[in-house]
């Protein structure tokens, strides 16, 4: 359940024809009060002789009683509460209760209090009220109201769980702002999944994703077929932008137009600005990246990039940590906008959930995710990935770094007491290990059948690597689903020429793996990419050609030895 206040008005008379007529976008359903102060208070909506102008003298008493000078201007206290979508209809009877909990937990009417505030609830849709209240009480004096917000918030909470509602996670803030009940009832009238604010916070979420001017941003939203106006100042520079759906128009059949701010905190203009500007304190800024000549490419490019930004979330300050995140979001975002039909909808859900992670009140440090915003940008430029081949295997590979990177957002979130942002990470995770089952299917089974046809000779061989390196997980390691496949990655890295052990204990020491699903798969991806083995199986046939040291037998490993394991700085 969300209680909104609103900005205080002046003119009671405006928000009660607004609460009774038909609504900004849409007609509202029987409007009728629910509540009020007074059980005798007159309903402009189910009452024929009442009129709107005899609920507005009723409220506004107290404050005409008072002297012209001592008449607040701004008299008007506006609060809505909305239930969520998911949650049953309640009756009148339940949000009448539920008005008169909020107007006691504000302060305008604590209970008992004869002389409070005069206040009425209307209720004109199935998921919400409204209560307006006129700020000068009975008695003269003016209510009490400090922290009026957060207390709304607070029973809230508690209306939930006496109401059996969906419980919200406390905010801070800096979510998006959430439909309203009008452009809901509007998205339905005309079949749309999704209202035009959703639509166009998504679109414009993924334009930014990877720019690297202004110039860019605004072709990316031109060619995402979104209207765009820009609000320029007399210099000639542009101060803002609003944009729309061409579909989406008002009663007079005009465009709908939206700011950025509108959509979420982060996608104003000058929000968006500080992404393309790093900060003047920026000593770890990352060289650019080689430009992606490819998805596969690229998706490698964003594998690093993670680990990279897994360990700045490791050991990093928060305002560092805070840029890491939030460029998280763009590989997401550009990820989602690239991805193959079989991991599109779920890297587009991940996405959309992670959105509301990428925000808090920590500032993030521009400029110190250089390498997550340069990955974000291969990915776009570097086209639509296939659904088979190296693409897809790099796509698992890139997901499987990714999910250990969310989660260790999430968990600095959890530490720092982000409640939403540390849901929505966690909610993100789940899309994406949805997605890597379905990019890494093809590639994890072509593994475990050439696994499965190694001689017994090199499966001993190479558990014992496993064995040495792992000592305390080597049991499970060796019992996963996936132990095959890892022991066909491992004896791809010894014709390689690296040394299976070696990699095994340099894989484990970058981080633990105790909380993965399947210890094997999350080897096999950091195997392949440190060791620079193909991602997809089927392209590792050509490793004789390019002349790499092939051993066919464990015995002759013993008489030759290994080359030590190839640690060239990409690797690291």
């Amino acid at each position: 359940m969300i209680p909104r206040i609103h900005k205080r008005g002046s003119e009671t008379i405006g928000l009660i024809r607004y609460l009774y007529g038909p609504g900004t976008h849409e007609e509202h359903t029987d409007p009728h009060l629910v509540a009020a102060f007074d059980p005798l208070t007159p309903d402009p909506g189910r009452d024929p002789q009442a009129t709107h102008k005899q609920l507005q003298r009723l409220l506004d008493q107290p404050v005409n009683a008072l002297p012209a000078g001592r008449r607040p201007k701004k008299h008007v206290w506006h609060l809505s509460v909305r239930a969520a979508p998911e949650d049953p209809v309640l009756s009148d009877e339940d949000w009448a209760a539920i008005a008169r909990r909020m107007v006691a937990a504000t302060g305008i009417a604590p209970d008992g209090d004869q002389t409070a505030c005069r206040w009425a609830a209307v209720r004109h849709a199935d998921d919400h009220i409204h209560i307006i209240a006129t700020l000068v009480r009975d008695d003269g004096r003016r209510p009490r109201l400090n922290n009026e917000a957060r207390r709304a918030q607070t029973e809230a909470r508690h209306v939930e769980a006496d109401y059996g509602l969906r419980r919200v996670t406390p905010g801070d803030g800096t979510a998006a702002k959430r439909p309203t009940s009008a452009e809901r009832h509007k998205a339905d009238r005309h079949r749309r999944q999704r209202t035009p604010r959703e639509e166009l916070r998504e679109t414009v979420r993924r334009s930014v994703a990877g720019t690297a001017s202004e110039d860019e941003f605004f072709d990316r939203l031109a060619t995402a077929g979104l209207l765009t106006r820009r609000r320029i100042a007399p210099s000639g520079d542009t101060l803002g932008y609003t944009v729309a759906l061409p579909g989406d128009r008002n009663a007079k059949g005009e465009p709908v137009f939206y700011s950025g701010s509108k959509l979420a905190p982060d996608l104003s203009l000058p929000h968006i600005r500080e992404r393309w500007t790093p900060t003047s304190d920026d000593t770890t800024q990352q060289p650019a990246l080689p430009s992606a000549t490819g998805p596969a490419s690229a998706r490698r490019h964003a594998t690093n990039a993670a680990w990279q930004a897994l360990l700045v979330i490791d050991h990093g300050n928060d305002n560092v940590i805070a840029a890491q995140i939030a460029a998280t979001g763009e590989v997401l975002d550009a990820l989602a906008q690239t991805s193959a039909a079989h991991t599109r909808h779920e890297l587009q859900a991940a996405a959309t959930a992670f959105e509301r992670a990428s925000r808090s009140h920590t500032r993030a440090a521009r400029g110190h995710d250089h390498a997550l915003r340069q990955a974000a940008r291969d990915l776009v430029h570097s086209g639509p990935a296939l659904g088979r081949g190296e693409d897809s295997a790099t796509t698992a590979m890139a997901l499987d770094m990714l999910i250990f990177l969310i989660t260790a957002a999430a968990h600095w979130h959890a530490k720092k007491q982000h409640a939403q942002q540390a849901e929505a990470a966690q909610q993100a995770a789940e899309h994406l290990r949805a997605a890597y089952q379905a990019a890494a299917e093809h590639p994890m089974a072509l593994l475990h059948q050439r696994g499965a046809r190694l001689a017994p000779a090199w499966q001993r061989h190479h558990a014992t690597a496993v064995r040495q390196a792992l000592p305390e997980l080597a049991d499970r390691i060796l019992t996963e689903p996936g132990w095959p496949a890892l022991a066909a990655t491992l004896n791809e890295a010894q014709s390689a020429g690296h040394n299976p052990t070696t990699l095994l204990t340099e894989a484990a020491r970058r981080r633990e793996l105790e909380s993965a699903d399947q210890i094997g798969d999350v080897l096999v991806w950091r195997l392949r990419r440190m060791a620079d083995l193909p991602a997809d199986p089927e392209n590792s046939q050509g490793q004789r050609a390019h002349g790499t040291r092939v051993v066919t037998s464990p015995k002759r490993v013993a008489q030759i030895g290994t080359r030590p394991t190839n640690t060239s700085p990409r690797q690291r």
